[in-house]
């Protein structure tokens, strides 16, 4: 009864010490369904120690490579388009909790072992696949247990990770924000075939003065859509980047980088794109296709060979501030992203 595995999380919780145990263990595991950004079902699950309740909520992406854990879902079509995942929330409050229950949190590689290596045991032809338990189940509670090791620790959750990779944990840099600016791809109904189009404000002087730069960008860039396309072009993708009829990347980009122009950050901003070419690969033809979107079918001069979008991201490179491409081929298409390396060299991420 989930009611009553609550009612003895909030009992324990309000009976913690005032210090911090020397290794904290897991008193109880409570998982859930919940609804994520876009309106589907996924795992939350809250680990209880002597400390308190500390819970994570796991995410899941539109276009997954297959070389990824494989997510739990009902498969069930008379709920939530067969989206739903109380089998991975069974798995949790079954299985897992009550092979958790009394480790110490502390202990994240020995838990996640268990849990990936033991409980789970699944395998396919790449690595452990975590489809028995679903990698759903099994990353919620890893995430959960994190921060509670971190609590236990008495440390930030990027300090403890730091400190569970081995890292310094007196040195930090905070990171670059990547701001989703114009979506495409799999992710929207306009005929661009790059995912996502960002912005990366690397000349910030602080995290605070990126976050007011992505924020006047992405603003002065409705204006710009609104201005050429209509108001009804200053639609959004379910990622929050604009969603404009563009049929072209290169225009995609150019209006970006009048955006950029416009909002006066020009000389400390970059670009970054998540090509999510695996989405448009044929693996029959060994081609891409810019245009596989169009309803009508694609001309021949729209599907590329491997090494004819090499040049064409080089163009880009050579054309725009972009410093960062995220999967710019297929996942199994090894030949290209060496190709494409040797040519980009340090001058650009290749993710």
């Amino acid at each position: 009864d989930p009611s009553s595995h609550l009612f003895h999380l909030g009992s324990a919780a309000s009976i913690l010490d005032a210090g911090i145990p020397a290794m904290p263990k897991i008193t109880g595991v409570v998982a859930r369904e919940i609804f994520d950004s876009r309106g589907n079902p996924t795992v939350e699950v809250d680990v209880l120690t002597e400390l308190g309740i500390f819970r994570a909520a796991v995410p899941s992406g539109v276009s997954t490579g297959v070389f990824e854990a494989l997510e739990l879902r009902d498969c069930d079509g008379s709920r939530c388009m067969g989206k739903g995942v109380l089998k991975a929330v069974e798995n949790i409050n079954t299985t897992l909790r009550s092979s958790l229950i009394g480790c110490d949190v502390m202990d994240q590689s020995g838990i996640d072992r268990m849990m990936v290596e033991t409980l789970d045991g699944s395998q396919n032809e790449w690595a452990w696949s975590k489809a028995k338990l679903g990698a759903n189940a099994i990353l919620a509670m890893s995430m959960a247990v994190c921060r509670a090791g971190a609590a236990g620790s008495d440390l930030e959750l990027y300090e403890y990770i730091a400190k569970l990779a081995g890292k310094s944990t007196d040195n930090f840099v905070m990171p670059v924000p990547l701001f989703n600016m114009i979506n495409g791809g799999s992710l929207v109904g306009n005929r661009l075939v790059c995912q996502e189009f960002m912005i990366l404000p690397v000349g910030a002087s602080s995290f605070r003065e990126a976050m007011n730069i992505g924020s006047e960008i992405y603003h002065t860039l409705k204006g710009v859509i609104k201005k050429r396309y209509g108001q009804d072009a200053c639609n959004v993708g379910d990622e929050g980047g604009f969603a404009p009829c563009v049929q072209d990347n290169d225009e995609a980009l150019d209006v970006l980088m009048e955006a950029i122009r416009n909002s006066g950050h020009e000389s400390k901003v970059k670009i970054g794109t998540d090509v999510a070419a695996s989405e448009f690969y044929d693996e029959a033809t060994k081609k891409y296709d810019l245009d596989f979107k169009n309803p009508q079918g694609s001309s021949s001069d729209m599907k590329k060979s491997s090494s004819e979008l090499v040049g064409y991201y080089m163009a880009w490179l050579a054309k725009y501030p972009l410093v960062s491409i995220e999967d710019p081929f297929d996942q199994d298409d090894l030949e290209a992203y060496g190709q494409m390396m040797a040519k980009v060299g340090s001058s650009a991420q290749i993710v």
